[in-house]
Order: C-alpha cells, then structure tokens, then sequence
C-alpha cells in the first residue's frame, strides 16, 4: 500500500512492453512490482527513513545496473551507524557531515538532565542522545549490501 501510494505498479498488473526499462521493486526478496521513477522513489524512501518516519534498521539498495530497487526490513541482518553526508545538491552545506554544532550541543546538555529516579523510557525521552541522532537525520545504519552502493 505505502509503495503503490508512491506509484509503483503492482508486479500482476505489470506489462513489460509498455515500459520495459522500469526498476524492479522487492521487498525483504520478493519482486512486488515496478516503478518508472525509481530515482525519485529512492529518494523519498530514504527521506523517510531519516526522518523516522520508516524504521532506522531498515536497508534500501538501488541497483541502477540491474534496475532494482531492494528494501529490506527482515531481522537478523547486520547493520552498523554511519554519520550522514549532505548530498542535496542546493545546499551550502553539499560534500560535509549533516553533524552540525547543535547537535554537539544537545548532547553536551545531556550531560546536565538528571535522571536519577527514571525509568529507561523516561530517561530517553528526557535525552536528544542516540536516538534523537538518528530522528534528526544525521547518523543512519547501514548493512554491508547497502554499503556497496552507498556512494
């Protein structure tokens, strides 16, 4: 539903002569359809995971040879951090770290909450820490299959 919201055509009502150069579509291995703008879709798929709105953990691959896009969501797979570089092409910013000097700061001040007295949940929502590294876009994981196409 999310990826057919996002134009993909379901694999059963795909006809390869009408668009033959499609991007074939799979999800945790199984080929669920096609795409005419897979650029596009990789592109808010990703925007999505670093904002948070689909799972950090989960693995997007484009394999722009083969014309495949795999996004991988199963458990089990290796994945470690890497700290974001801005690619956005208007950014002043382009070919840096996404870690900036806020960041550096709201960590710094999680050193001056106390939590003695809180629960794990009520101590991470007090604190930016790791988790509001990954909400904020600036570290995202990565497994070795999306590593290689990465750059």
């Amino acid at each position: 539903d999310f990826m057919t919201q996002r134009n993909m055509e379901l694999l059963e009502e795909y006809e390869p002569n009408v668009s033959p150069n499609a991007t074939k579509i799979f999800i945790n291995g199984v080929w669920v359809g096609v795409h005419r703008d897979p650029t596009q879709l990789v592109s808010v798929v990703k925007k999505l995971r670093r904002d948070g709105t689909l799972s950090a953990e989960m693995s997007l691959i484009r394999d722009v040879r083969d014309r495949e896009f795999k996004i991988f969501t199963d458990a089990g797979r290796v994945c470690r951090p890497l700290f974001i570089i801005d690619d956005d092409p208007f950014s002043p910013n382009k070919g840096n770290l996404v870690l900036a000097r806020e960041h550096i700061d709201k960590l710094e001040a999680d050193q001056e909450i106390d939590v003695s007295g809180m629960n794990d949940d009520e101590r991470d929502e007090k604190r930016y820490g790791w988790k509001g590294l990954l909400q904020s876009g600036v570290v995202e994981y990565m497994d070795a299959e999306e590593e290689e196409v990465a750059m």
